[in-house]
């Protein structure tokens, strides 16, 4: 079964990492004010994500969190979660909000910074399984 392959104690907390990487990450003194204006809409009519935003994510990043933890198997080395994580990251997750943007003529600054959080989840997501044994 493939529940026993995985340690479901890191997914979950590796999802919530998601929320709390959110939450700095777009916050309005880190990317958030920048985002908002790449976007085309006024940083100061940015209002907090409504607590759906949080739910929605947290259950997406349980499946996020979840496909790396069984790709990872139980007790992943610590070296080999991070590596991966970072590899998903970067080759899977941040090149394909690289497509999107291009086709959806997004702005490299916002790439950057959504692709960036992503290879910083996903980095997360990698030490979380890797140091949780």
């Amino acid at each position: 079964m493939l529940v026993n392959n995985i340690n479901l104690g890191a997914v979950l907390a590796a999802a919530l990492s998601t929320i709390l990487l959110m939450r700095i990450w777009y916050s309005s003194t880190v990317f958030g004010a920048c985002r908002a204006k790449e976007i085309g809409i006024e940083p100061t009519t940015v209002n907090a994500p409504h607590t759906l935003v949080y739910i929605g994510s947290f259950f997406l990043s349980l499946i996020a969190a979840g496909s790396l933890a069984l790709l990872l198997q139980r007790k992943p080395g610590f070296f080999m979660a991070l590596h991966t994580g970072i590899l998903a990251g970067i080759c899977w997750i941040a090149t394909s909000f690289g497509i999107n943007y291009l086709f959806s003529n997004r702005t490299f600054k916002l790439f950057l910074i959504d692709g960036g959080f992503h290879i910083l989840q996903f980095t997360l997501y990698g030490i979380i399984l890797g140091l949780w044994r």
